[in-house]
């Protein structure tokens, strides 16, 4: 690594002490100035920033710190009084909240009402105790449906904090001259802070100490997503445009640096942003977009017909019938439109399904960051998952290793060199172990160095973690191999981490060693990388016994078919290179000394061949059989070799499943004969296709055109992206969204992982993964759990599965039934036959306890074998569900509430045109009957429509609990699908019923009666007669799925 201050491996205790003369002054100086700083306007505060102009020298006596020390404890205690490294959240406007659960969802058009009820009571009429008590029970309503908004949303975003909270944001710091990794919230001001590639930035630092292809990503920041190149020295006068300033909540994409901590919390430059903020802006779930377009449309058809009754009433009924209504009867009956059209059910079923949601993924530790990303799952078409820490375990253990005239398995080594007459026969291992202990990214956490190597924590990536476990791990004494040793003779000068793009790493360091009595220096550039970029480098090679011979062509074919079958075993191959310079020079510039570098990466000597295998997730093969059945296709998008690729997609995860695999040379074929169609929405594969599966390498990807990517995403199945870059990787995700209404996910861990998380329209991470693409991802598998994925597409179809059946069950009632009744008192001169209070409290307690319950249903048997829904062309209300609510569910319903209506009429002598077209006439007298006499009759008559739609709907509820299965395989007493809460909730709504007709209060204020027994039963038989009739059409559905009744299914 490129340094201003180079400096020997932490622990090695050189150099300490130095910084002990201005210690204590500068603790002074830090605290006053802090204090200083504490009462700042946060933009003042931000502007006030200075760091960035000191030299490196002045940082580290700035803040009492060593650049191989760091703090002493004694420090660390004393400064971990100013509080915690966490930046507190934005503060919630509990006044505007409030306001939405009072006046949201269907709440305002119950205000309207509750006005309008109000204004019918006094002054538009005489103060009737049934308006009155229709007035008090609408404020209820609105009291009790914000109270149930609240209490949801409150427990929703309790279990999501509780869930954020099994987040471990880890640091690499160096404490007392040692290396260590702690919570991200104890770090200290004035802590050395270690960042590599994948890391967040964990609070606001001056960078001492980087390397020369260090990027940073401000992207949360600035809004920018391009790269940021660091630096050590100040580009700006600005503290935000200066690039050697790395501020909290930035992420390092490339390259490795130190930097000291001035600011942690609230006082970092994230912390004032987000005080300077506000508060945290409300956004909807895509469910809640989908619930409130609709309510936007039922509110609308609401408010008209309430507008019309009203002004029909005024204009035709006031005039040509005098005395049917008066204003405020006009009014109450009216309202209605307002009730009858509001399921309101619906926003509480919303609202209950998140907290669902959220309440299932808690418990299998899956973080959420946004609720619709669950919804969006889906939708999935398409999963691109990486290879390495997503479908493989990311535990990577060296298990073979090669030289040019000998192969070992790594249990073997010392057994082989203990049984050799001459050790040095294997002298090769010398270098090989130098290369692999000294050319590695990854470091051993301190505090775990008293344990067995395979026990202790390391931070890297896997490959770097692997070989260092190897190295730490082999000892031969009769070769002089031995780390400790190792390390203390050498120091290393300069570093060009691994990445993506060039897939290789390189460090410079010199090595002191002794000869003859005489110390003597030599410095390597050492190269550990991919042997097909590295091979062409080099031009000798190293002999078991540390020879070195001319690396001929036979020698590379040699190595390349090693490596091929190495790699059709699964396992990721290294090359371990070196080469000596004779003079090294300290003092260029680090991007200077990278150009150099870059030229010296020729003649390189291949030492040998290092084989590294990674275990599979036990769970990733039959999550993904799951997926693939659920018509979602798995593809593999990784950085790997293509034989390494294509075998672990074969043998290991399934995603590979035929003998032939296609190649570029194929889809170029395809896509010269092949017309396009003429929309991307329409290029997808089609169910009679064959399976085709497809390996492409980067480059391959490099220089595909329009047509190559139509073949590709609309005929194959299966497919292999290899030895891809990160750029790639997102081109993948993107163009495959633009074609076949592709909704994508994208699974990954690294660094390399993040732009394609960020394109895909669901990025899932593992929790075990770098910051960048936990960050990117909008998904999070705490517990690394594959299996988690299936489950939560299952989840995402579940909630938009129930949500439609709710808002099936809620229509045929409310907005029908009951208009229907509006309807015919308005146009049809008869009297209502279920009154205003009826349908209020239908809607907002016999609907909403039965269909809380579809909530809770379980999945489908065919759920996850359904065909992912296309996010753009099914919604949650379309054409085939309007079509059950007003033409098949509803028809069947209104009229049988109606013709109970009639009939109890017929009995009580009044016929059918008696009641019909009566308008006004309906007084004393009226078919020899008195006035109180023709009232009491309304009264039972509006209390048997009203038990009977509550009790039809016993049927509507039972038939949508399932899309196509019978209920005698899917009941809800019993079985898989079991789901007591529809008992529950059909004993509660006959409970409501009665409470109603039989409660002295009730038929007080709101006129409610006692009925006839045979009116009773006979709504349970117009409910079996609903459900017999939707048995039949699902039975023509199943049977005939090609049929006209099939494509009507909703």
């Amino acid at each position: 690594m490129a340094d201003t201050t180079p400096s020997p491996e932490p622990g090695t205790g050189k150099g300490y002490g130095i910084q002990v003369a201005y210690r204590t002054l500068s603790v002074r100086a830090d605290e006053k100035q802090t204090t200083s700083k504490s009462s700042l306007d946060p933009a003042d505060a931000i502007s006030s920033i200075d760091v960035h102009m000191l030299s490196v020298d002045e940082v580290y006596a700035r803040y009492s710190s060593h650049p191989t020390v760091g703090l002493e404890l004694a420090a660390v205690r004393r400064r971990e009084r100013d509080g915690k490294n966490v930046i507190s959240p934005p503060p919630t406007v509990y006044w505007k909240k409030g306001l939405n659960y009072i006046f949201g969802g269907f709440n305002f058009l119950m205000w309207i009402a509750f006005i309008l009820t109000i204004l019918s009571y006094k002054p538009l009429g005489p103060p009737l105790p049934f308006v009155l008590g229709v007035a008090v029970l609408l404020i209820l309503v609105i009291i009790i449906s914000a109270t149930f908004y609240a209490l949801v949303d409150w427990n929703a975003s309790r279990i999501m904090k509780s869930i954020k909270s099994l987040i471990a944001h880890e640091a690499a710091v160096i404490r007392d001259g040692n290396s260590q990794i702690i919570q991200a919230a104890d770090i200290v001001v004035g802590d050395i802070a270690v960042l590599n590639a994948g890391d967040r930035v964990p609070a606001d630092m001056r960078v001492v100490q980087a390397s020369s292809d260090l990027r940073f990503d401000r992207s949360l920041l600035t809004g920018e997503s391009e790269m940021v190149p660091g630096s050590l020295d100040a580009t700006s006068d600005n503290a935000l445009e200066t690039r050697n300033l790395a501020l909290t909540s930035t992420f390092v994409v490339q390259g490795t640096c130190h930097g000291v901590v001035f600011a942690t919390g609230d006082r970092t430059v994230m912390g004032r942003l987000v005080k300077m903020s506000g508060e945290t802006k409300f956004k909807l779930t895509t469910i809640q977009k989908e619930v409130w377009f609709f309510t936007k449309i039922i509110s609308c058809l609401a408010l008209f017909f309430f507008c019309l009754s009203i002004l029909l009433y005024g204009v035709w009924l006031r005039t040509t019938y005098p005395g049917y209504d008066t204003p405020s009867t006009a009014i109450v009956n009216s309202i209605g439109c307002l009730t009858a059209f509001v399921p309101q059910g619906l926003p509480i079923c919303v609202a209950l399904s998140l907290t669902v949601v959220a309440r299932r993924m808690a418990k299998r530790q899956v973080l959420v960051k946004n609720l619709a990303t669950i919804e969006t799952l889906g939708c999935m078409s398409v999963l691109c998952s990486d290879k390495t820490g997503t479908l493989t375990a990311g535990k990577m253990m060296v298990e073979n290793i090669a030289f040019l005239d000998d192969v070992f398995a790594v249990e073997e080594i010392n057994e082989r060199v203990a049984k050799a007459s001459d050790p040095a026969v294997f002298a090769a291992f010398k270098a090989l172990h130098q290369i692999a202990r000294l050319c590695n990214g990854a470091k051993f956490d301190a505090t775990t160095n008293h344990l067995p190597v395979q026990d202790r924590t390391i931070k890297g990536d896997p490959t770097d973690t692997a070989l260092l476990r190897f190295s730490e791990a082999l000892s031969i004494p009769e070769l002089g191999v031995d780390a400790s040793t190792l390390q203390q003779s050498s120091e290393k000068k300069f570093e060009i981490p691994f990445n993506s793009r060039n897939k290789w790493m390189l460090s410079v360091v010199s090595e002191t060693s002794i000869v003859e009595e005489k110390s003597v220096q030599s410095t390597w550039m050492l190269v550990k990388g991919a042997p097909d970029i590295l091979f062409p480098s080099c031009s000798s090679v190293v002999q078991s016994d540390g020879t070195v011979v001319a690396l001929t062509s036979r020698a590379r074919q040699a190595f390349a078919t090693l490596q091929e079958d190495w790699s059709s075993r699964g396992q990721r191959v290294l090359v371990l290179c070196r080469k000596p310079i004779q003079e090294f020079k300290t003092g260029l510039a680090p991007n200077d000394l990278e150009d150099l570098m870059y030229s010296e990466m020729c003649d390189l000597t291949l030492v040998g061949l290092v084989g590294i295998c990674d275990p599979p997730r036990p769970d990733v093969l039959p999550s993904i059989a799951v997926i693939r059945r659920a018509g979602v296709r798995v593809f593999m998008v990784t950085g790997d070799f293509k034989l390494t690729a294509i075998a672990i997609a074969r043998q290991v995860v399934g995603i590979i499943t035929q003998h032939a695999v296609d190649t570029i040379q194929d889809v170029r074929a395809a896509a010269s004969e092949k017309v396009a169609p003429k929309e991307y929405y329409l290029i997808k594969p089609s169910d009679d296709d064959p399976i085709r599966s497809l390996v492409l390498t980067g480059e391959d990807v490099a220089s595909l055109t329009a047509p190559d990517w139509n073949v590709i995403v609309g005929t194959y199945t299966e497919i292999v992206f290899a030895r891809t870059t990160p750029d790639q990787k997102m081109r993948i995700v993107e163009e495959i969204k633009a074609r076949g209404d592709n909704t994508v996910a994208v699974t990954g861990d690294g660094v390399n992982d993040a732009p394609a998380l960020k394109a895909a329209d669901i990025g899932v991470a593992m929790g075990s993964g770098s910051d960048v693409a936990k960050e990117a991802a909008a998904l999070i598998l705490l517990k690394n759990d594959f299996a988690s994925i299936p489950v939560a597409i299952e989840m995402g179809r579940l909630v938009f599965d129930n949500l439609k059946k709710v808002t099936l069950y809620l229509m045929p009632a409310g907005s029908y039934s009951e208009f229907m009744a509006v309807l015919a008192n308005v146009l049809m001169g008869m009297q209502l036959p279920m009154n205003s209070y009826q349908q209020v409290c239908y809607c907002i307690t016999n609907d909403v306890i039965m269909s809380i319950s579809l909530m809770y249903e379980q999945p489908e048997w065919d759920l996850m074998q359904r065909k992912p829904r296309n996010a753009r062309t099914d919604r949650l209300t379309d054409w085939r569900l309007f079509f059950h609510v007003y033409l098949f569910y509803g028809l069947m319903l209104w009229p049988c509430a109606m013709g109970m209506w009639f009939l109890y009429m017929r009995q009580q002598g009044l016929g059918f045109y008696d009641v019909m077209l009566t308008f006004s006439n309906w007084g004393d007298g009226w078919k020899g009957f008195t006035i109180d006499q023709l009232t009491e009759f309304v009264y039972v008559g509006e209390s048997i429509y009203y038990v009977t739609v509550a009790i039809g709907q016993y049927g509507t509820l039972l038939s949508v609990r399932n899309r196509r299965v019978s209920i005698l395989q899917s009941n809800p007493l019993w079985g898989p699908r079991r789901n007591l809460l529809v008992l529950v909730g059909m004993t509660g709504t006959v409970l409501i019923c009665i409470v109603n007709l039989y409660g002295a209060g009730f038929q007080r204020v709101f006129y409610m009666r006692p009925i006839p027994g045979m009116f009773w039963g006979l709504p349970f038989a117009f409910a079996l007669g609903i459900l017999l009739v939707d048995e039949t059409r699902k039975t023509i559905v199943r049977k005939y799925p090609k049929s006209f009744i099939a494509w009507l299914a909703w």
